[in-house]
């Protein structure tokens, strides 16, 4: 049988207690529940209002760079050197993408670019100078890659088409070593540029005019403020300040003399500088071989980039103005003035020549370029047979620190080009130069090379066009330069930091030494007397050689015998017309194997630059004035 369960009784009061308990403890925890989150609002509503109003807003609203469109480059009659063309860019804002790099292999296969370009548009898109700023990609998208984009649109969040004015150079080959030309933005040109002013902008000056002028060039960078979708595309524009466009560049180079130039030095390497004495201004710098700028502006390839690296005429580099030789005899004019104003020789002085010169307890000979020599000659006739001799005996009678500090008041060793990029300073070698250079002491002989133009003595050819036109001036200096306007401003002498001009002892020294300049033109005996057929003008001119190798004491020179790049290189400087010049002119062919290849080049730029406006002027003087017409018409 089973045993009975005792029956228990309910203690109400216990139950009751309880349940109060129980109540109380749940009402704190809703009080408490409720506290943390009114507390909550209030740091969100109150407390942080300000920050997440903004943060809505910017989730709303988004401001904008808009770019400026850069400066047109104009040549002296106002053609188009350097224009802005309409393209398509594509772009990345990495913030805005939800995987960015699943988003760029993305773009890879879409576009169907080899697999290496992950990697080139990862580095890409990190190239910006602040976050929420779109970095560039692509440049000059083709209709069909724009087309895909536009398909694929909604896989590609953070990726937008832009339409963006792009660089165009009508001219890239024949005036590459003149404007530079500009490129992608890099990592380096960030630490450089202003990231406020360059917001929005994917291209920056790289090299040449474009490099100097940049600041000019590029403008100033607008905003706007537009209201956007939750996928971030704009829906409205709610406020905009306009950018403010670059100025454009007026040069002072003549495209016509520059294309001339291009052409008639093309297939040699060689450099060409044309100069207005009167201003200062250079209306031609060619550098051949050229290349392409235009392929630099959206980025060239891998292949075609080290293709110019490897080509051995070198087309990168710009020979006008960064290439440095020996002047050679184009020299002995400065050297002539240099022995004037030093007391070395008169105007009267004569000096035999046997075809060489010894020094004092030397048994060595520096031979005259013609081995049997020029007999007995003066200045005037050493210019104009171009005879070394004559110049050994000026160079160890005034000594190396008198030449070198006299050829320095015609600016070599020394840059003084106002904007011209990259320009080298050449050099003007003195005992001291040498001694920090080689440590080693100067010899007398060093001074003879140095007394033609050769041994350590460089020079650029904007150098030799400078020091030219500081002659044809009669010793006054104007700066080279390039710019002619900077949007409406002229740019004019006089120029800050102009070396003070050459003032001779004597006057008539220039007009002697531009008889014999003439001389070597218009003389039967003259170095580049080929020139004075049909010559409609006087000009002055003196032919060099430079030499690339040095000759044992008994060696002749036979260009045929030896290899195209260890011929002498061929120089010639002139101006024109001698009397009142327009222009001044260096020129050097790389390997010509002598002087005779480069007067006929000088006289063909010369004669293209003044016969024209020779025909101008006399038709202007032959037009009867207005006095004649109203007396004619009166007449009638």
């Amino acid at each position: 049988m089973r045993p009975r369960r005792r029956a228990t009784l309910n203690n109400t009061q216990q139950e009751i207690s309880l349940f109060r308990r129980r109540s109380i403890v749940a009402l704190l925890v809703v009080v408490l529940l409720m506290s943390t989150l009114i507390g909550r609002l209030v740091y969100l509503q109150v407390i942080k209002h300000d920050v997440f109003i903004t943060r809505s807003d910017n989730n709303r609203m988004r401001v904008e760079p808009l770019p400026p469109n850069r400066g047109l480059i104009f040549d002296r009659n106002h053609r188009v050197l350097a224009e802005n063309r309409p393209t398509y860019n594509l772009t990345i804002v990495r913030e805005r993408a939800d995987d960015a790099d699943e988003t760029l292999r993305l773009l890879v296969d879409i576009l169907n670019l080899p697999k290496d370009d992950i990697a080139l548009f990862e580095r890409r898109s990190r190239q910006r100078q602040r976050p929420y700023q779109s970095a560039l990609l692509m440049s000059d998208l083709t209709e069909a890659q724009i087309a895909n984009l536009a398909v694929n649109r909604y896989r590609l969040p953070g990726v937008d088409v832009e339409a963006q004015l792009l660089r165009y150079y009508p001219n890239g080959y024949v005036m590459s070593h003149v404007l530079g030309y500009v490129g992608r933005i890099s990592e380096k040109d960030l630490k450089r540029l202003d990231a406020g002013n360059y917001a929005g902008t994917h291209f920056a000056g790289k090299l040449g005019i474009e490099r100097f002028y940049e600041d000019e060039l590029h403008g100033k960078v607008g905003y706007r403020t537009v209201e956007t979708n939750a996928r971030g595309r704009a829906l409205r524009e709610l406020d905009r300040t306009p950018p403010m466009s670059g100025k454009n560049l007026t040069l002072t180079i003549d495209s016509d003399l520059q294309s001339l130039g291009y052409r008639l030095l093309e297939g040699k390497r060689g450099a060409i500088v044309a100069i207005n004495p009167a201003t200062g201004g250079i209306l031609a710098m060619v550098s051949t071989p050229g290349y392409d700028i235009n392929k630099f502006v959206t980025g060239i390839g891998t292949k075609d980039y080290r293709a110019l690296q490897e080509d051995h005429d070198l087309p990168l580099y710009n020979r006008a103005v960064r290439g440095q030789y020996p002047p050679a005899s184009t020299v002995k004019p400065y050297m002539a003035l240099a022995g004037l104003e030093n007391g070395v020789v008169t105007p009267q002085t004569t000096v035999y020549d046997p075809g060489y010169y010894r020094l004092p307890n030397d048994s060595r000979r520096y031979r005259n370029w013609l081995r049997w020599g020029h007999g007995r000659v003066n200045m005037r006739r050493a210019l104009r047979v171009s005879n070394d001799t004559y110049f050994y005996t000026v160079a160890h009678d005034m000594g190396i620190t008198r030449l070198s500090d006299f050829m320095k008041r015609f600016g070599f060793g020394t840059d003084y080009s106002m904007d011209v990029w990259g320009a080298q300073s050449g050099i003007m070698p003195s005992p001291d130069w040498k001694r920090g250079r080689f440590n080693k002491p100067w010899y007398p002989g060093e001074t003879l090379s140095v007394g033609i133009g050769q041994g350590y003595w460089l020079a650029t050819p904007l150098q030799m066009a400078t020091a030219a036109a500081v002659l044809a001036n009669k010793g006054k200096w104007v700066r080279p330069h390039l710019a002619m306007k900077v949007g409406d401003t002229p740019i004019a002498p006089p120029f800050a930091e102009t070396p003070p001009d050459v003032e001779l002892k004597n006057s008539q020294w220039w007009h002697l030494v531009d008889q014999g300049l003439e001389d070597v033109i218009q003389s039967n005996e003259g170095t580049a007397r080929s020139l004075k057929r049909g010559l409609e003008y006087t000009m002055a001119g003196k032919t060099g050689t430079a030499q690339v190798f040095t000759l044992g004491q008994n060696q002749k020179y036979n260009a045929s015998e030896l290899r195209e790049r260890l011929r002498d290189h061929a120089l010639f400087m002139a101006f024109a017309p001698v009397d009142e010049p327009q222009i001044a002119i260096a020129l050097i062919i790389e390997n010509g194997g002598g002087d005779h290849l480069a007067a006929p080049i000088g006289r063909k730029m010369l004669d293209a630059w003044l016969l024209p406006r020779m025909k101008k002027e006399a038709a202007v003087a032959a037009a009867p004035d207005i006095e004649e017409l109203a007396s004619g018409a009166s007449d009638h």
